[in-house]
């Protein structure tokens, strides 16, 4: 009889975490219908709640309340680390049987590389379970759909089988996990399967090649790309061969080797063993966010409902009949609050220039996600958001072995018919930067260590969600009411492909959020001449309503900058050729439906000249450079918070 364990986080539940250290596991879909297969296998967990017996005890509390009677033998759980094949031999131990009979099912292809060097079998989702007992290997598959299927046909054969999608680039072409059997219920109704490389403990990016004009010749002796089956992204070959042979050069030297699964859009599908810089390499002249990391998911085909354009438009007004205005007293309240100086104040803890926190001396000068002053933030950030009177809840993941965490502080109203998110992302990087070793001699940027002071990437818009969220507590305590539960979420990992956000929506998904906006602010302080323009991105290459849902809610956005800072200029971008559809968290909501919009400076879009920031991911991006506009950024953050709370009501 084989011993199952299971990761937690992101493999067996969607976790959230209270200030007082509190846990609620959420199960994710399909979970309970695995462990009900796997009725005959003795159950176990290998997971790592954090140190210390109050941690452990946490999440015991909160795996009995989540899985009750179904993980009952105390020598199966493994609470600690993973970072090491060690706590997979203890788990072999305790289940007292060879490692071949022990599986360890786990998202994180680090984890699982980790579990398969102790000799254990491995799933990377927990739909593969049975297929690990069984011995039968995962296949990376991409699906192409014909004429008379949808992809909620593809979604209900999908999960009733071994098959689970992993990103959607059109509505004809799925990239996904599956078996051989789940191959066989995919042909047997139609569509059309290319089989790709084994998972094993790989994980998949999308990486977009989008530097103009025709691309590049690949490098001598990287291996070509499969070509694009039917139904796949048309011409896109040469340019999908041209990134995957920038990415494997840039590997040459390394243990590791990346495989192709073929075209995506604007680049390609790669598969990248555990412990693959994959997402520091960056291709030249390429722009932000061109790695994106993909995670499996049962529900990203049977989306949630969304609203449409015409709904979205109409729920923007308080009477549901015409355009909204924003209330004198609402515009009177975000001038007072979200002001130049306030975001002066946020932006200058946030990236070093004054303490983190006030009165007290300590500093952060990096928010890397391999820094520790991470971390340090995201606490500092959720006793801020308490302090304002918001439900703080912190939602932590694992990142290449780091403990990190996205915050979000929830206003919630009863009876609300959706929520209004006000986002951006916490951390930052100085990857472009040049540095030195003691002698002089230049060396690789050290994330661990270097400064990355991030002020406006994305030190911005975090102080412009900060400012925002004051705002709104000073109207609840003047007794004003909004009728829509309203979040500010900071998202964390952004700059490791959207990470953060992606683990965010799949929970929200899973959890039968309805999320009726996304406002995503994304570098809003650069400003190096006159021209004031305000960038809002609606443009999404996602199939069905959310580009109408998101175009009306750009439309509302820009409404409301007029209303409150005429002085912007707004350039709207829409469409799949939008230059930052799916390069920033907005394209997390997009993926699952929803109407999302990312607004930054004038740093995308293909303006001449580029009035934005010229110290993007360098230790330049301080609040002293030069390029830095705190009153450009508080105009930016004006709108925005006029607009979302117009739309939850108020």
């Amino acid at each position: 009889m084989a011993t199952v364990y299971f990761d937690i986080g992101a493999t067996l539940a969607d976790v959230s975490a209270a200030p007082d250290g509190s846990l609620t596991f959420r199960p994710r879909p399909r979970v309970h219908e695995v462990l009900t297969a796997l009725a005959g296998s003795d159950l176990g967990i290998i997971s790592n709640p954090g140190p210390g017996e109050r941690a452990r005890a946490h999440a015991a509390t909160a795996l009995g309340a989540a899985f009750p009677g179904q993980f009952t033998d105390g020598a199966l759980i493994r609470w600690g680390p993973k970072d090491s094949r060690a706590i997979f031999d203890t788990a072999v131990a305790a289940a007292g049987a060879d490692a071949e009979d022990c599986v360890f099912v786990g998202e994180d292809p680090d984890e699982r590389a980790f579990a398969r060097e102790a000799g254990l079998r491995t799933a990377p989702h927990p739909v593969f379970a049975g297929a690990a007992v069984e011995g039968r290997p995962v296949l990376w598959i991409r699906i192409s759909l014909p004429d008379d299927r949808s992809l909620t046909d593809l979604g209900v054969v999908a999960n009733a089988a071994e098959v689970v999608p992993v990103h959607i680039p059109s509505a004809r072409l799925v990239l996904a996990m599956t078996t051989a059997s789940g191959v066989e219920h995919l042909l047997d109704a139609g569509f059309a399967v290319d089989r790709q490389a084994p998972v094993d403990d790989t994980v998949a990016f999308l990486v977009r090649d989008d530097r103009p004009g025709p691309p590049p010749s690949g490098i001598p002796g990287a291996p070509a790309p499969a070509a694009a089956p039917a139904g796949g992204p048309a011409g896109g070959q040469a340019r999908a061969a041209a990134a995957f042979a920038f990415m494997a050069g840039g590997l040459t030297g390394l243990t590791q080797t990346v495989v192709s699964l073929g075209p995506a859009p604007g680049g390609v599908y790669i598969a990248a063993p555990a412990g693959t810089p994959l997402e520091e390499l960056h291709i030249p002249g390429a722009r932000h966010g061109h790695t994106e990391r993909l995670l499996p998911d049962p529900v990203l085909l049977p989306s949630p409902g969304v609203l449409d354009g015409g709904a979205l438009a109409a729920g923007f007004s308080r009477d549901g009949l015409a355009p909204a205005v924003p209330l004198p007293e609402t515009v009177d309240a975000v001038r007072a609050a979200v002001t130049s100086s306030a975001i002066r104040g946020h932006t200058a803890r946030l990236s070093g220039a004054a303490p983190l926190v006030d009165g007290e001396p300590g500093v952060v000068t990096s928010r890397d996600v391999s820094n520790p002053g991470n971390m340090v933030v995201v606490d500092a950030l959720a006793a801020q958001f308490q302090r304002l009177g918001f439900t703080v809840t912190l939602q932590p993941f694992t990142w290449r072995g780091h403990r990190l965490a996205n915050v979000e502080a929830e206003h919630r109203v009863e009876g609300s018919d959706g929520s209004v998110l006000v986002t951006a992302h916490l951390d930052s990087t100085a990857a472009y930067g040049e540095f030195a070793d003691p002698a002089g001699r230049p060396r690789p940027y050290d994330p661990g260590t270097d400064p990355a002071p991030g002020a406006d990437d994305d030190g911005s818009g975090t102080a412009a969600v900060l400012a925002a969220a004051a705002c709104l507590s000073t109207m609840v305590a003047a007794g004003r009411t909004p009728a829509r539960t309203v979040r500010f979420v900071l998202f964390n990992a952004e700059e490791q492909g959207l990470i953060g956000s992606k683990y965010y929506a799949r929970a929200a998904a899973a959890n039968g959020d309805t999320i009726a906006a996304v406002l995503q602010m994304d570098m809003i302080a650069g400003l190096h001449d006159g021209a004031r323009r305000v960038e809002i991105h609606a443009g999404t290459a996602v199939p069905g309503p959310v580009a109408a849902a998101s175009n009306a809610l750009g439309d509302r956005l820009a409404e409301a900058a007029a209303a409150i800072e005429p002085g912007l200029e707004v350039q709207r971008l829409t469409g799949s050729a939008d230059p930052a559809a799916g390069r920033s968290d907005h394209a997390s909501f997009h993926e699952r439906g929803w109407a999302a919009v990312a607004v930054s400076e004038n740093f995308f879009a293909d303006t001449s000249p580029a009035t934005g920031t010229r110290q993007y991911h360098l230790p330049g991006d301080t609040l002293d450079d030069a390029d830095h506009n705190t009153e450009y950024a508080a105009a930016i953050a004006r709108a925005v918070t006029v607009a979302a709370l117009t739309f939850a009501g108020l």
